[in-house]
């Protein structure tokens, strides 16, 4: 006995939309359940989107009689395709086939997805990487919703992989999915049971029992228990009950700490979220130990963990790049752009952590070496940064060599304002953005006659006394984080902590055109009794915990500021006295903000976004606008396209004589279904010939007779109904076997044509549009209805004839 006959005979063709349907409601649904964890509604159309796609798809292969076990393959070439329209960069071969650079391409986004989520906080900005990765989930979910629901007539597992999206903000944010959505995936669950219900018990009464061993007679069976709504009923709240329970009592696992005391993340807040982490660390009672140190340094170093340089909406966000094996640490490059003009001293710094738990090394920078870590670790090539994928500084004990750099306040002013083009990017700032942060560095660098003397009058203003160091102003008035959509409440408000005025000085410098970044670290500690081998301890802690903006100066490099009140050392370089002789120019501005070319062949724009960043945003609007339009085309013409399909292969079953007369009688009744005549399950094939005679003959405003030349007359379509219904009533009536020639075939064929022009002809003038874009066939619940309606019109008349 197989697999399919221990779950009962299945159901008509037709009975798989409604629970296709019902799935799909199910998915959209639940997929709604994601909306604490991403900005935006755009993931939600997307996902929606490839899901409705894959499990229509997989509704018409059914209608089209595809066997059951291919179904599921052919769905995933379908999702496969469907991704490969969207996101394959036209790499594919007739831009759905993948070809191997789509596949490359693929990988790319899967790379850039993870790490945009182990990057930011909730919510997210849903990057292509990430809507990438939501979609292709998403199409798997509805692939396995559809084998569980109708291949295996399991529905009561098809809501088992709704729990992922249903139950994933329960684990990642407090507080879990917003309890709207679980409720209406409760009941969009019920649905499904109650769909399958109704269907199980349609096909049972259209499909009874039959041989000797079936009963003759049905007595009443009493039922034990709820009945089948009940039981749906049932089911359903104790569903919904369940996600409510489950998606608010699941402890988040997002509330760990840059610290890293043993923080057990499993999807966002890696890389953004240190920027609120660092806030929470900073506002403990009780500090914990992070590390301790020694160094040979003459000026105590900041330890670099992570940098911050470009925006994903408004969010800073780090660009690492791949771990490249090359990069090991054992011999890092020297920093890129440094003149030998500028003075450095070699120092040795060794470190042993505490309390730090990361995959990133606090670290002096630049670091030139590191020596003694166990684990494999590599240095980023942009941002310097050394982490590893599969270690942590758990336990690590190791010794740091890097350079002090100490440029001159002359060095720094005489700098070139003509950038690499590797250092362009970190001129991007996002659009829009609040007003005041381009008009308060505008203002607060009126004077400013160089890039270095405006970078300082920047960390000067901030270090004012107007502002004040605040751990907790940021949070009780909602404006935490260092995004640019929050540094203009802390421009105006003028209270927040070090990440509030690292990222107002980067995004100040970078509105004026100076390159700039933030990095996240710590500061050099306190001093320690302990003396180790001839040099002083110092012990670092989470309360040490810091964050500061990086500025590039052409022949120099990145070079730190320190625009936080009361907290670190300004830079010798940028304190007020060093920069007390530069010559300034009254009421005189900054050079040309106009872009420039570089030696690279780039171009460096003063404030704001560069014209090539522009330009690409515009296009990818376009780009974005014409694939919505596209989509919205493919929706509405997909049923129409289905329908001419279906025609044209029963078409060709007609004229090859492959039981050519049920196809067309088929055809011709969809057509007539399409065209609002209604078709009743209970009269005969002649009786609708002549029904179908008489709608042909009808004389309407907009409508009449149909010509000769085209469809015949009304007399001649009325010939061409009766040979099309005699050779329905002969197939049915014929012996099993009987062949039927090619020339019958193709006079069905024309016939067919003729009586389906006429009946295109003497329709409504809604009724054809409706025919060719949302043809009624197509759709079981439909016919069902206008089954419905015409039996009780039948019903009606026979009453009124009666009386």
């Amino acid at each position: 006995m197989t697999l399919l006959s221990r779950r009962g005979p299945q159901p008509a063709r037709a009975a798989h939309w409604p629970l296709t349907l019902a799935s799909l409601l199910l998915l959209v649904v639940g997929f709604s359940a994601l909306g604490p964890l991403l900005r935006g509604s755009g993931w939600w159309f997307a996902m929606t989107f490839v899901a409705a796609v894959v499990l229509c798809s997989t509704a018409v292969l059914r209608r089209w009689g595809v066997p059951v076990s291919v179904v599921p393959v052919a769905a995933v070439g379908v999702l496969l395709g469907v991704i490969t329209l969207l996101f394959g960069n036209a790499t594919g071969l007739l831009w759905i086939l993948p070809s191997t650079d789509t596949f490359e391409h693929f990988h790319a986004l899967i790379t850039s997805g993870i790490r945009s989520i182990e990057q930011q906080s909730t919510p997210a900005v849903p990057t292509e990487g990430i809507v990438f990765l939501l979609v292709c989930g998403g199409g798997l979910i509805a692939i396995l919703m559809d084998i569980l629901a109708i291949t295996l007539r399991w529905p009561a597992l098809a809501g088992l992989p709704m729990l992922i999206p249903v139950l994933v903000p329960g684990v990642v944010v407090d507080g879990g999915a917003e309890a709207i959505s679980l409720v209406l995936a409760g009941a969009a669950f019920l649905l499904l049971l109650r769909v399958d219900v109704r269907t199980r018990r349609t096909q049972e009464a259209d499909n009874p029992d039959q041989g000797r061993d079936a009963p003759r007679v049905f007595a009443p069976v009493r039922r034990r228990g709820p009945g089948p709504l009940w039981g749906s009923v049932i089911v359903g709240s104790v569903g919904i009950v369940s996600a409510l329970v489950l998606s608010t009592t699941t402890p988040a696992l997002t509330t760990g700490s840059l610290a890293g005391s043993g923080s057990s993340r499993l999807l966002f807040g890696s890389g953004v979220s240190p920027m609120i982490d660092l806030g929470q660390d900073l506002r403990r009672p009780k500090a914990g130990p992070a590390l301790h140190y020694t160094t040979t340094a003459t000026v105590l170093p900041y330890f670099k963990l992570l940098t911050l340089d470009q925006f994903v909406g408004t969010t800073w966000t780090a660009s690492i790049d791949r771990a490249d094996p090359e990069n090991t640490v054992d011999k890092i490059a020297d920093p890129p752009g440094l003149s030998a003009d500028v003075r450095t001293t070699e120092s040795r710094t060794s470190v042993v952590i505490d309390g730090v738990q990361t995959n990133w090394l606090p670290a002096p920078t630049p670091a030139t070496k590191v020596t003694g870590l166990s684990g494999a670790w590599y240095w980023d090539s942009r941002t310097r940064a050394i982490g590893s994928r599969d270690t942590t500084t758990r336990d690590q004990k190791y010794t740091v060599t890097a350079l002090q750099l100490a440029p001159t306040a002359e060095q720094l002013r005489a700098s070139s304002t003509t950038y690499p083009a590797s250092v362009v990017s970190y001129l991007d700032l996002p659009v829009p953005r609040p007003e005041i942060i381009d008009q308060t560095a505008r203002e607060v660098t009126s004077s400013s006659a160089s890039n270095y003397d405006a970078a300082v009058a920047i960390q000067d203003y901030l270090r004012g006394d107007d502002f004040s160091y605040d751990t907790e102003a940021p949070v009780e008035d909602g404006y935490d984080g260092g995004g640019a959509d929050v540094i203009g409440t802390f421009l105006e408000v003028k209270r927040g902590y070090c990440v509030h005025f690292a990222s107002a000085m980067a995004i100040m410098a970078r509105s004026i055109g100076i390159p700039s970044r933030i990095v996240l670290g710590y500061l050099p500690g306190s001093a320690s009794s302990n003396v180790t081998e001839g040099f002083g301890r110092y012990n670092v802690s989470s309360h040490d915990l810091h964050s500061w903006p990086e500025l590039y100066f052409t022949g120099i490099g990145w070079v730190p500021f320190e625009p936080t009140p009361g907290r670190g050392s300004v830079p010798d370089y940028a304190t007020p006295e060093a920069a007390s002789a530069a010559p300034t120019t009254p009421g005189g501005s900054l050079p040309t903000s106009a872009p420039r070319a570089n030696e690279d062949g780039a171009s460096t724009g003063q404030g704001g976004t560069s014209g090539q960043t522009v330009q690409s945003q515009q296009l990818d609007a376009l780009l974005h606008a014409g694939l919505a339009v596209a989509i919205l085309l493919a929706i509405l013409l997909a049923p129409g396209v289905t329908r001419r399909i279906r025609r044209t292969r029963r078409l060709v079953r007609i004229r090859s004589g492959a039981d050519g007369a049920a196809a067309a009688w088929a055809e011709l009744t969809d057509t007539a279904i399409d065209h609002g005549i209604p078709v009743r399950d209970t009269e005969t094939p002649r009786e609708l010939a002549a029904r179908l005679t008489g709608f042909v003959s009808r004389t309407e405003p907009g409508t009449g007779p149909a010509r000769d030349d085209a469809t015949g007359d009304a007399h001649g379509v009325r010939a061409q109904v009766d040979r099309l219904l005699v050779a329905e009533e002969r197939s049915s009536f014929a012996r099993p076997g009987q062949p039927t020639t090619t020339d019958a075939g193709a006079g069905l064929a024309a016939d067919l044509a003729v009586v389906i022009g006429a009946l295109h002809a003497a329709a409504e003038r809604k009724a054809r549009w409706r025919a060719t874009v949302l043809p009624a066939s197509l759709w079981p619940a439909v016919l069902a209805g206008r089954a419905g309606r015409a039996e009780r019109t039948d019903s009606h008349e026979r009453v009124e004839l009666s009386k």
